[in-house]
């Protein structure tokens, strides 16, 4: 990727070492990045960080540790085996490698507020994001927040061990129907025709099938996913209706501005993951109802193949589950151009490694790049670390080996901030309800020092907040048995409204919420959705989000009627449920079904020290 922001060439791989470099220089940028990221970033339940199954290390060799963003976690751990095995040196030292998935917005966060291993895990001597964007990111914020740097040295104009493993695009995926009613595979397709279809009051009747409805777009938050944040560079540079350098002076212009919000409207919500969208829209699938759920997904090349094979994580371990869909997603190629998540090696210069452990990290590298291990990765869907195709992508009937026309160059770091920054003005608003259990067992420890479940889940709730603006409207539920309300299993404590309004009202009622009874978590999530869907407003993103630490303990215990209600609300673009489980004692299956009944996502908190992290993953999606 070139240093130039925006600067659109044909079918050119972009070089970011001009980014990086400058920014070192001492560019600021002011931008706080919270966790992760992309489908391309986080797993299944949205649940924040896992850690790939490793062979067992070899006495007397030394381990290295590899933060690598989700997408390619797996199959990376599995090179690293096949590493292992070879029996590579280095200077008669042997290497194990230990990969662990880490979102690369997560990843990113932690790196520059220094990464603290009780807490966040081991840290790791290699960092390989989904895009070197993070990269850029991750010297501009070391440099605002004065921390020392710890991304390799520059040698000339080129910083060290910043390779590229592997390559994907940002497509948009498309259910096949729909793309071919566009005119799909023979005309060139982009934003401007999301935007048209966005706008037309008609929706898809438009274009001949008012079944489908109004066109709707899945497209994930920017400041925390590789996938929506290039989706955003991409809209901007389709606005500006050129394929010169986007710059801060086009972001200011109204037209520019109001192009970005439009496309915004169509989003059913946002989120860290776009496994959320695939994995719903495979639901969706099983039940028939494929065409009814999203018309447009923006993820990478190698999603769409992930998904026609039934296994929309991309997880080789899981290839086979699940037959493939019977409506197939087809990528399309923005034509006014699209980014390369193309996913860099950095091997870190920090304190907690060492120069051993960098000798064999540069090994790896190495061994990552030979043939044998690139034909490993477009085995897997991606395309080599300079942009090529393999066997499934040139063999599927659903992608296109040279689709994109236009590799864009990513913004560099001041224009990438206005970026976010603008997008945060123009995003979709949200009208959110929370829902927390304060149930006897939230008065259990937590398992970090003195504080009880329920403590650190009121912290976790009260931080959030600040990632909502004060036009978002929200407002907080507490649910328990035998409660002095007309209902008895849920108090209202703040009503809906916007955060201008709440925000204090809120705090200040988290602040007051003690452990009481039992666990009416069927009624109360009924109780939410029905209150909500009365209540819906067609320009905002419509959610219920419910915490809870334990399993249904109340009278009302039909969990498949909730479903069928969740899934006929989800059949008319009902309310979304996302669920947070807490704890060890959390029946994650369950919630998990609910929130895939509503279209939505479970995040996995059930150790209750990551309940902050997951909190704010789960206020990614408004």
């Amino acid at each position: 990727m070139t240093d130039q922001p925006g600067n659109a060439a044909p079918r050119k791989r972009s070089n970011v070492v001009p980014i990086i470099a400058a920014v070192i220089a001492g560019v600021l940028l002011i931008v706080g990045i919270r966790w992760f990221t992309t489908r391309e970033d986080t797993s299944t339940t949205g649940s924040g960080d896992t850690t790939a199954t490793a062979q067992p290390h070899r006495d007397g060799c030394t381990t290295v540790t590899v933060a690598a963003s989700s997408e390619k976690a797996a199959l990376l751990q599995e090179l690293a085996n096949r590493y292992s095995n070879s029996g590579r040196t280095v200077d008669g030292a042997c290497f194990d490698m230990q990969v662990n998935s880490v979102a690369s917005g997560t990843a990113e966060a932690k790196l520059a507020q220094g990464w603290d291993e009780s807490l966040d895990g081991p840290a790791p001597d290699v960092w390989t994001p989904a895009a070197s964007t993070w990269v850029s990111l991750l010297a501009s914020d070391l440099t605002a927040k004065d921390r020392p740097n710890i991304l390799p040295a520059a040698t000339g104009s080129t910083p060290a061990s910043t390779s590229s493993i592997t390559s994907t695009p940002l497509v948009l995926a498309m259910p096949e129907p729909m793309a071919k009613a566009l005119g799909w595979p023979d005309a060139e397709i982009g934003w401007s025709d999301v935007l048209t279809l966005a706008q037309d009051p008609q929706g898809w009747a438009a274009k001949g099938h008012p079944e489908w409805g109004r066109f709707t777009l899945g497209k994930t938050n920017p400041n925390v996913s590789t996938s929506g944040l290039a989706a955003t560079i991409g809209t901007l540079v389709a606005a500006t209706g050129t394929s010169s350098d986007l710059t801060e002076a086009a972001l200011q212009r109204p037209e520019v501005q109001q192009y970005l919000k439009d496309v915004e409207t169509s989003v059913i919500h946002y989120g860290d993951t776009t496994l959320t969208y695939l994995t719903n829209l495979q639901h969706a699938d099983d039940s028939g109802a494929a065409l009814g759920y999203v018309s447009a997904v923006a993820v990478e090349e190698k999603s769409v193949l992930d998904y026609n094979a039934g296994n929309p994580s991309g997880n080789p371990a899981t290839l086979g589950q699940h037959a493939p869909p019977k409506v197939p997603l087809v990528a399309v190629y923005p034509k006014e151009g699209t980014l390369d998540s193309d996913s860099p090696f950095v091997i870190l210069n920090a304190p907690w490694s060492s120069a051993q452990k960098q000798a064999g990290a540069q090994d790896f590298l190495e061994f990552l790049l030979l043939p044998e291990q690139q034909k490993a990765f477009t085995d897997a869907n991606f395309r080599t670390a300079d942009g090529q195709p393999g066997d499934p992508i040139t063999s599927s009937p659903y992608v296109i080996a040279d689709g994109v026309k236009i590799t864009l160059n990513p913004p560099g770091p001041q224009v990438l901030s206005d970026v976010r920054a603008l997008w945060t003005q123009v995003r979709k608003p949200a009208r959110v309800l929370v829902v927390m259990d304060v149930s006897g067992s939230m008065a259990a420890e937590s398992g970090y020092g003195s504080e009880s479940k329920l403590d650190l889940a009121k912290k976790a709730a009260t931080s959030a907040l600040s990632q909502l603006s004060d036009t978002d409207q929200l407002g907080l539920w507490s649910f328990t048995t035998d409660l002095p309300t007309p209902d008895t299993i849920t108090a209202d404590l703040v009503d809906v409204a916007p955060l201008a309004q709440t925000r204090q009202p809120i705090v200040n009622a988290i602040a007051g919420l003690t452990p009481l009874n039992g666990t009416p978590l069927y009624a109360a999530t009924r109780n939410a959705a029905a209150t909500m869907n009365a209540e819906q407003e067609p320009g905002s993103i419509n959610a219920v989000v419910v915490l809870t630490d334990g399993r249904n303990e109340y009278t009302d215990n039909d969990l498949e009627g909730l479903l069928r209600e969740l899934e006929a609300s989800a059949q008319e673009n009902g309310v979304r449920v996302f669920t947070i489980a807490y704890g060890p004692d959390a029946d994650l299956a369950t919630l998990q079904a609910i929130s895939e009944a509503s279209r939505a996502a479970a995040y996995d908190a059930r150790n209750p020290t990551s309940i902050d992290k997951v909190f704010s993953d789960v206020l990614s999606n408004f």
